[in-house]
């Protein structure tokens, strides 16, 4: 399997991050990383880990001002890509296909080659605007893919939290990365426990 990770410029940075620590144990998944301006000053402002750390976790790291990367034609065959986080501003570029740079670009051969494209919008609140460009690319067929947290799983760390949302982003793409709470059905929550009445 091939994946495309873009990492934008919204708040949120250790979804994208996260997601490659994922993918970088399974040895039959091939990603290609693409960050830009704004996402890496983001990564510097929320992590402690430094730009070198996170490129070191995909299998290829694209420069996002490149056009000609492989990732920019719809003759490299992926399976798909996952925008994560997905700024406003990015956003708008992909409904728009407005590519002036490699993660729009890549998101718009997926969409053209009606290949999965999963974007993680990270602002609250959201005006009009926000709302329509979400319903937009909605149409257009990509899934809308808010961190928005389960609490069913009963999370005690923000790492738990991060974990299970990027868990269900590797869902989408059939891949069981092993680090989501299930649920259970209704009484039994996520951990498969009859809960006490």
């Amino acid at each position: 399997m091939r994946l495309v990770v873009g990492i934008s410029g919204a708040s949120g940075s250790v979804y994208g991050i996260r997601l490659l620590e994922v993918l970088a144990t399974r040895p039959d998944i091939e990603t290609h990383l693409v960050i830009s301006h704004g996402g890496k000053l983001n990564i510097a402002v929320e992590t402690k880990m430094s730009l070198a750390d996170v490129e070191a976790l995909a299998s290829v790291v694209h420069n996002d001002q490149n056009l000609g990367a492989t990732i920019a034609s719809g003759s490299f065959p992926t399976d798909g890509m996952i925008v994560a986080p997905c700024s406003m501003k990015t956003l708008s570029g992909i409904v728009n296909s407005y590519a002036d740079n490699l993660i729009v670009r890549a998101a718009d051969v997926v969409l053209k080659e009606r290949r999965r494209l999963v974007l993680v919008p990270r602002e609250m609140p959201l005006h009009e605007g926000h709302c329509r460009l979400l319903y937009e690319a909605s149409r257009l067929g990509a899934i809308i893919a808010p961190p928005m947290p389960a609490f069913y799983n009963e999370p005690r760390t923000v790492a738990d939290i991060v974990d299970h949302t990027v868990g269900r982003l590797l869902d989408l793409f059939g891949i069981d990365s092993g680090i989501v709470r299930r649920w259970d059905g209704a009484g039994r929550g996520a951990t498969g426990r009859k809960k006490r009445r």
